[in-house]
């Protein structure tokens, strides 16, 4: 059983819109309102009304969109779901890929499927950039070229072993998440699979990243990260040879 989970800090520009594409897949959709401005709660309070498969959780205060993909998880945990897609509230992803997205996590069952990004020139190129620097920690950290990019946050999870993890080790919460948690769930020995995605930077998006707080707190992570790499390292290495 598959369902859709929104992390939303007052993305409203086409949501509805958006929702009413995701509910041409008939599955349920929890949407994470993570503290958003008043004008915000009350759109996604009318939408629930035009969206029946839309279902509002509200954070009372802003906590990053890793806390609302993890609330996210748990919410669908509780009610039995065995598989999550995380969609971005922007309008960023291509939910055409959403049956491909399925279809790839249908084939490895145990598998994290993610989207492989590919831009256009809406892309900012900092932005685009900077994300090397990311791909070049996560290839140390994992002692492996597999994970293509840890950054998408168009993903299909599989939920118990992602809220196994999240009971072991207190995850990121902001945009340090998605990163954290497929390495975290790769040293876990869950395989990574990842499906080439158009990615598109909306020219009335809103972005959420804070240069300095979100880049401490990402090198951190990697620092966290790398030195758990050390104490995994030989497992990592047998692991390529079998």
């Amino acid at each position: 059983m598959y369902c859709l989970i929104i992390p939303n800090y007052n993305h409203t520009h086409e949501l509805e819109v958006l929702l009413l594409r995701l509910s041409a897949y008939e599955f349920s959709i929890i949407m994470i309102d993570d503290g958003s401005k008043a004008s915000a709660k009350k759109l996604f309070e009318s939408l629930v009304d035009k969206v029946p498969l839309l279902t509002l959780i509200h954070h009372s205060e802003n906590q990053g969109k890793g806390a609302a993909v993890q609330t996210g998880l748990k919410y669908a945990h509780k009610l039995g779901f065995e598989y999550a897609i995380q969609v971005d509230a922007d309008g960023q992803h291509n939910l055409a890929d959403i049956t491909s997205l399925i279809a790839l996590s249908k084939q490895h069952p145990d598998a994290l499927i993610s989207g492989k990004p590919v831009y256009d020139e809406s892309i900012p190129k900092h932005r685009y950039f900077a994300r090397f620097i990311t791909h070049f920690w996560v290839y140390i950290e994992t002692l492996s070229f597999q994970l293509k990019d840890s950054m998408c946050g168009f993903r299909v999870y599989p939920v118990g072993q992602s809220i196994e993890l999240m009971n072991k080790v207190n995850l990121g919460k902001r945009m340090d998440f998605d990163t954290e948690i497929m390495v975290r769930l790769y040293w876990q020995g869950i395989d990574v699979k990842f499906l080439p995605t158009k990615v598109i930077y909306p020219e009335f998006g809103i972005s959420h990243f804070r240069a300095f707080e979100d880049n401490a707190r990402i090198s951190w992570m990697h620092t966290r990260l790398f030195f758990g790499m050390l104490f995994r390292a030989p497992k990592l290495i047998f692991r390529h040879f079998c």
